[in-house]
Formats: C-alpha cells, structure tokens, sequence
C-alpha cells in the first residue's frame, strides 16, 4: 500500500508541474476522492489539465460505471471532439471532455452539425479545481437525442447526470427529472443549433468526416 501511495503522489506531482503536490486522498471509484495542485488560482493551461485528467480518467471511469448506465461503461471508446479538457462556466467551473458516438460524429463539425439524429449521445466527464487546489471529480453528463416526440421543449435530448460515486443524479422524464430541468433550460438557449455548445475553438479536435 505505501508503495502504491509514492507512486500515486510521484505521478500526480508531475502532472501539476511541482514534487511537492500532496495527496489528501487516493482518486477511489467508491468515494471521489481528490487530490492537490500548486497554485490553484491559476487556471490550468491545456497541458497541466490534460495531463491531470490522463492520470485520473481511468479511475473516473470506473467510479461512473458503477451506476450500471450503459453510456457510462462505453463512452471512452468513442471519439473524443477536444484536445485537452477545457473549463466550462456553465458546468460549475469544471473542466470538461467531449465524447460522442457514431451517431453524433456530426458534432465534429461542431457550429455546421446540423440535426443529430435519434441515438446520438453526447458525455461530459469532468473534474473541478477548487481555491485550496484540490482536484475533485465531477459528474459524466449525457445528452441522448431520442425519438421524435420525446419532448418537443428540449429538441428530444434527454439529459442524465451521473455522480463519480457512480449513483445517478437524474433522467429526464425519469428518476430524479427534477434535476434535469436546468440542464434542459440552459440547452434551450441554443435552440437553433439543434440545443448543442460547442468547444472553445483552441480546444477542437479536427473532424474525422
């Protein structure tokens, strides 16, 4: 166990450019968990919080499919439509990824998308910063478009949230709805381009269409 912990706290060190990075405690898919980086109140670059994410994915991952929801054990095969993880305000601040399945591989086109048909699904997953430098994992947010007629308010997007102990926040129109009303509102701003944000243009990966 010590040895695991000096290897975790040597990697994670690296990745917030410091030997001195501390871990308050071990990224475990049961409980979140986090860990610390110097100099919190600057905002990670594309480097720093790639190389974050890469050394906390695969536990991230692991936590959000012990909800059993089908997109979360499959989402990280699919294509990823950023660079590097990039900070979002509508998102609480978090730092984001972009994944899609074959059926939305038309968001790669990203403001040219046009209408993602019924099947497509978009997934965030996600990891926070906060004052003290600690880096926590956030939820894995999925938009599923679904079939016509779903919910003619929302563009018939579905939204989900799952948490990274791997219990599940909400559905629309399903377990915990209620809590997908923001996510729904927010998107509707966007009604025009079929309710989709796109990715800060430094942080698109090129189309593979």
């Amino acid at each position: 166990m010590r040895i695991w912990m000096a290897t975790l706290v040597s990697l994670l060190a690296a990745a917030a450019g410091t030997a001195e990075a501390e871990v308050k405690n071990p990224l475990n898919p049961t409980t979140g968990g986090h860990f610390e980086v110097v100099d919190p109140a600057e905002k990670l670059g594309p480097d720093k919080a790639e190389a974050i994410y890469h050394r906390m994915l695969k536990r991230l991952r692991a936590a959000y499919a012990l909800s059993g929801e089908r997109t979360a054990g499959a989402y990280a095969r699919w294509q990823r439509f950023n660079l590097a993880p990039y900070e979002s305000e509508q998102h609480g601040g978090r730092y984001l990824n972009n994944y899609g399945n074959t059926a939305s591989r038309a968001y790669g086109r990203f403001e040219s998308a046009g209408i993602l048909p019924p099947g497509a699904i978009i997934a965030k997953d996600s990891f926070s910063v906060n004052k003290d430098g600690q880096v926590m994992p956030g939820p894995l947010f999925i938009m599923e478009k679904m079939a016509p007629g779903f919910d003619a308010k929302s563009g018939d997007w579905r939204y989900s949230q799952i948490m990274p102990d791997g219990s599940i926040l909400g559905i629309s129109k399903g377990p915990g709805g209620e809590n997908m009303e923001f996510c729904a509102d927010c998107h509707a701003r966007v009604t025009r381009q079929d309710h989709l944000f796109f990715l800060p243009q430094d942080y698109r990966a090129k189309s593979r269409q």
